[in-house]
């Protein structure tokens, strides 16, 4: 399966972020891609007031960005906010295509290094993966690369790769901690892990995470099949679920749990 990771920058209006959106989607399908990745946030980078921009999956931000699915074939992931009943938004992952619509909420919520996403974000509850073309592909955003828990359960549901949204927080050693985290994490579960981040848009005069690139894939064992830099780009890689079940053979951690 061929998956590319859009590395954009967001900007706070989600109709101009749409053509974003348009763009990769365009690049990513003449690549071949079957499924594009874009970050957390998508729709509106953090820093500003999310309720007013946030909408349900059925509301127009999404439908256009299922159009551009349907219209090139491809499974496109993409960061959204969906309003909540106490006032809240979601974060979510929207995964949408001509067979599928669904979302991913958020489940760990960024309370660290000063930031307080629970402020104005509700978390969610469950793990949700996706099946495309009889590979099972699993849904995590930002902060939840901190909790191996996570993705150790996507893999028992099946998850191959894990797809991964993010809008990192820039400061010292946060570039390292994401390279590293990622790593881990596909060594834990033994999957794919595909992490695309918004990319570095320098400084906005905001203490929310906006923000460094360094989108990356990461195979199985941990080995890194491809990166990016700080600035927008596209990364496109093929996944192997075979590699997965070598490497599962190789390293049977999740087979060998005892807690």
């Amino acid at each position: 399966m061929r998956v590319a990771l859009c590395q954009i920058s967001s900007t706070t209006d989600p109709a101009a972020n749409l053509e974003l959106v348009r763009d990769g989607v365009r690049r990513a399908a003449a690549a071949g891609a079957r499924v594009v990745l874009f970050p957390e946030a998508t729709q509106c980078r953090f820093g500003v007031s999310l309720k007013p921009v946030a909408e349900p999956l059925d509301g127009p931000w999404a439908a256009a960005v299922r159009a551009m699915a349907v219209e090139h074939g491809v499974v496109v992931v993409a960061g959204m906010f969906t309003p909540t009943e106490d006032g809240r938004v979601t974060n979510t992952l929207l995964v949408t295509s001509a067979d599928v619509h669904l979302g991913y909420d958020k489940i760990h919520l960024f309370d660290a290094f000063g930031f307080q996403e629970s402020s104005t974000v509700a978390p969610g509850s469950k793990p949700v993966t996706v099946e495309v073309d009889g590979t099972t592909l699993g849904i995590a955003t930002c902060y939840d690369i901190r909790f191996p828990e996570l993705f150790r359960a996507l893999a028992d549901q099946g998850a191959s790769a894990v797809l991964l949204g993010a809008s990192w927080g820039s400061g010292p050693g946060k570039v390292e901690q994401w390279e590293l985290l990622v790593r881990a994490r596909a060594l834990d579960c033994t999957s794919w892990v595909l992490a695309c981040g918004q990319a570095d848009p320098g400084d906005l005069g905001t203490t929310a995470p906006t923000g460094v690139g360094h989108s990356m894939a990461v195979g199985p064992l941990g080995a890194v099949v491809g990166r990016l830099g700080g600035e927008p780009d596209l990364l496109v890689v093929d996944v192997d679920a075979e590699a997965v079940q070598d490497a599962r053979r190789t390293l049977p951690v999740l087979a060998n749990r005892r807690l």
